[in-house]
C-alpha cells in the first residue's frame, strides 16, 4: 500500500489527493471534448478511491455512506469533472460487486477498484431517457444460451476512457437485463461525446451496440421487470445523496474562492460567511440522510441546487471581469453549476428551484 493511499476519510493522503488534483485541474486549459482529465483520474486511482464504495469482502475498504458523502464533496471541490467521471465507475463497480455473479465478481472487480480496467454505465434509458418511447433504445434477444443486443444507450460518461461498459437492455416481454461488455467488444462502438454547456472532458456521449452477443457469464442483474430497483425497493439511479454532495464540493471551491478575496475586500465577509453557514448547514443535511438520520432527499437535493448557483454566481461578483474571462475556474464552475439542474433532477426538486428563481414567496 502506497503512502497517497486513503484508506479513511480523516487522513493526510486525502488532503494531499484533494490539493494535488485541484492544482492539476487549475492548470488544465482544455476541458472541451477534446480534454480528458487524465492525471486527476489517475492520481484517484493510485490513492484507492474505488476501494471507499465497496465492502472488505470484495477487496474494498467499506466506507460508510457518511463518509462516502463526505469524500464525495471534497473530491468534487477539487475537481468537478474527474469526480463525475468517478460517480459512473463507481456506479458500474458497485453492481458488479453486489451482482451475486461469484465469477463476474472475480474475474472483472480487481481491475475496476484499482483503475486498470475502469467500467461506466449506460442504464439512463431504462430510468427516463427513452422510457416514453414505444421501442425500447436498447433492446435484446435471446441468441442461445445468452443474448443478442442492438440499440444505443444515449448517456454514458467516459465510455472511450473505460475497458467495459455496464448496459441495459429491454426484452420482448418488458423484462429488462443489465450486462457487462468489453468496450473492444465486437459490434460495440463509442460516439465522440456531446458538446455541453460544461463538463464536456468528460466525454459524455452515444454508445452503440449492433448485434453485440452477451454471454450469460456476463449477465449483471436480471432478466426481470424493473431491473434497476434493488430488493428495497428503491431505484438506483445517479441521485440522492451523492449528486447533492458534488453540488456541494462545486459550492465549496467557490466559497473558499470569496473567502480568498474577502481577506484582501472586507465587503466580501458578510457574504462569505452567510454562505459558509449555509454549506455547513445543508453538508449537516446532507450526512443526516446518508445515515439514516433523516429521510427527505427532495429537500437536500433543492437546498445543494440553490446554494451551488449562487455560491458560484457570487464568486463570479466577486472575481469581476477577470472571472468572465475564458479560461477562469470562476466561469467553469458557474457553467458546471447549471448541470444539477439536469442530471438526476426530480421534478420537485425542478418545481422548488423554479419556484425560487420565479421569486417564490416575494412580494411585488
Amino acid at each position: 500500500m502506497s503512502d497517497n493511499f486513503v484508506s479513511h476519510i480523516e487522513s493526510e493522503p486525502l488532503e494531499t489527493l484533494c490539493a494535488e488534483i485541484s492544482s492539476i485541474s487549475k492548470q488544465q486549459t482544455d476541458w472541451t471534448v477534446n480534454g480528458w482529465p487524465h492525471e486527476q483520474l489517475q492520481r484517484i486511482a493510485q490513492a484507492g478511491v474505488y476501494r471507499w464504495f465497496v465492502s472488505e469482502q470484495h477487496g474494498g475498504l467499506g466506507w460508510d455512506a457518511g463518509d462516502v458523502a463526505r469524500g464525495y464533496i471534497r473530491l468534487g471541490s477539487a475537481c468537478m469533472t474527474s469526480t463525475f467521471i468517478v460517480t459512473q465507475r463507481v456506479a458500474a463497480l458497485k453492481r458488479v460487486a453486489t451482482s451475486g455473479n461469484a465469477a463476474l465478481v472475480e474475474r472483472r472487480l480487481p481491475a475496476m477498484l484499482d483503475g486498470s480496467g475502469p467500467g461506466t454505465v449506460g442504464i439512463s434509458h431504462l430510468t427516463t431517457s427513452g422510457r416514453h418511447l414505444t421501442k425500447p433504445l436498447m433492446s435484446a434477444v435471446l441468441d442461445g444460451r445468452g443474448y443478442r443486443v442492438n440499440g444505443i444507450a444515449p448517456w454514458v460518461t467516459g465510455a472511450n476512457g473505460a475497458a467495459q461498459l455496464l448496459l441495459g437492455a429491454v426484452l420482448g416481454d418488458g423484462r429488462e437485463i443489465l450486462f457487462l461488455v468489453d468496450v473492444a467488444a465486437q459490434g460495440v462502438s463509442v460516439e465522440a461525446g456531446f458538446d455541453l454547456v460544461a463538463l464536456s472532458a468528460s466525454h459524455t456521449g452515444v454508445v452503440k451496440c449492433v448485434d453485440v452477443v452477451v454471454d450469460p457469464e456476463m449477465i449483471v442483474a436480471g432478466p426481470k421487470e424493473s431491473v434497476l430497483v434493488n430488493s428495497a425497493g428503491k431505484g438506483g439511479g445517479a441521485g440522492g445523496v451523492q449528486t447533492s454532495a458534488l453540488a456541494l464540493g462545486l459550492a465549496k471551491s467557490a466559497i473558499e474562492f470569496i473567502a480568498s478575496e474577502a481577506r484582501k475586500r472586507s465587503d466580501l465577509v458578510p457574504t462569505h460567511d452567510a454562505l459558509q453557514d449555509q454549506l455547513n448547514f445543508i453538508t449537516g443535511q446532507a450526512l443526516a440522510l446518508a445515515t439514516g438520520q433523516q429521510d427527505r432527499p427532495g429537500e437536500l437535493r433543492a437546498n445543494a441546487n440553490s446554494l451551488v448557483m449562487r455560491a458560484t454566481q457570487a464568486a463570479m461578483i466577486a472575481a469581476k471581469g477577470a472571472g468572465f474571462v475564458k479560461g477562469h475556474p470562476v466561469g467553469r464552475w458557474c457553467s458546471e453549476a447549471l448541470f444539477f439542474l439536469v442530471w438526476s433532477c426530480p421534478q420537485t426538486v425542478a418545481d422548488a428551484n423554479l419556484c425560487e428563481l420565479t421569486g417564490g414567496g416575494v412580494e411585488g
